[in-house]
């Protein structure tokens, strides 16, 4: 079998990419690898061979930023709950290492370290990226269930319903 990872888009479209939270209009909201900075979500294309935002027809781009609207919400939410010393959400569309269309979604807290809290989270060392502490597994059960149901709340909410 092929590690889902080596095509994480369509490993969700299969079903076998165990990081999916939720599939939404145009994407899935993914729960990241890491989890450095808990709440760290992605949001993936559903279109195999769109590696960048303007390679999607305009409609299809709206429903996309659409979802990560959603997603960044619903981490917001989640980790304002979870933790006091949330900041805010960042939105990152990069695209420099993994060649498929996706926006990662950052929470920020206030108890990062003070040389960093300001700046981009690709400033952390490299071994918080490998900390098997922080890497997602069976501890983010939790976590993971409560971004899933504020996906699910907000994406049935007359809010976020959305028409192009």
């Amino acid at each position: 079998m092929v590690d889902w990872r080596g095509d994480r888009v369509q490993a969700a479209i299969d079903g076998r990419n165990p990081t999916v939270l939720a599939e939404l209009d145009a994407s899935f909201a993914v729960i990241g690898d890491v989890q450095f900075l808990p709440g760290y979500a992605l949001v993936i294309t559903k279109f195999p061979g769109v590696d960048r935002l303007s390679d999607l027809p305009r409609p299809e781009r709206v429903r996309y930023l659409a979802d990560v609207d959603l997603v960044a919400t619903a981490v917001g939410s989640v980790c304002s709950a979870r933790d006091s010393g949330y900041r805010r959400v960042n939105i990152e569309i990069l695209g420099n290492t993994d060649a498929f269309l996706h926006a990662h979604v950052w929470p920020r807290y206030e108890w990062e370290p003070a040389e960093i809290v300001g700046k981009p989270v690709w400033l952390y060392p490299a071994e918080r990226w490998r900390d098997p502490v922080t890497a997602l597994g069976s501890g983010h059960d939790e976590l993971r269930v409560g971004l899933t149901s504020e996906v699910d709340r907000l994406r049935n909410s007359v809010e976020f319903r959305f028409n192009v």
